[in-house]
């Protein structure tokens, strides 16, 4: 398998944890949203910008901002449907 390209991120690198109410914590499975999906969802949805946009801030082709955002909202909305934790880390990113 070829090695990922780095992804250029502006969001904090720090880990971030969403916790649904009312289930007891043992029993809360983790949903696992790396930073370069979190930054690709971010740009496409919360900044409005385009693919083609996203892709020339991460500094990747279009199309893998295509497939990471596809993975990030299957994830995201896995974690409401089922009411699971959702962690936002790893990856391989860099700060812009």
């Amino acid at each position: 398998m070829r090695p990922k390209k780095t992804r250029w991120i502006k969001c904090s690198t720090a880990q971030r944890t969403f916790k649904p109410q009312g289930r007891s914590p043992g029993s809360r499975i983790s949903v696992v949203l790396s930073l370069d999906e979190f930054e690709a969802v971010r740009l496409l949805d919360h900044e409005s910008l385009s693919q083609v946009e996203a892709a020339r801030q991460m500094r990747i082709h279009r199309s893998t901002v295509s497939r990471i955002v596809s993975s990030a909202r299957a994830k995201i909305a896995r974690a409401l449907v089922d009411i699971n934790t959702l962690k936002i880390e790893g990856g391989c990113c860099k700060n812009i």
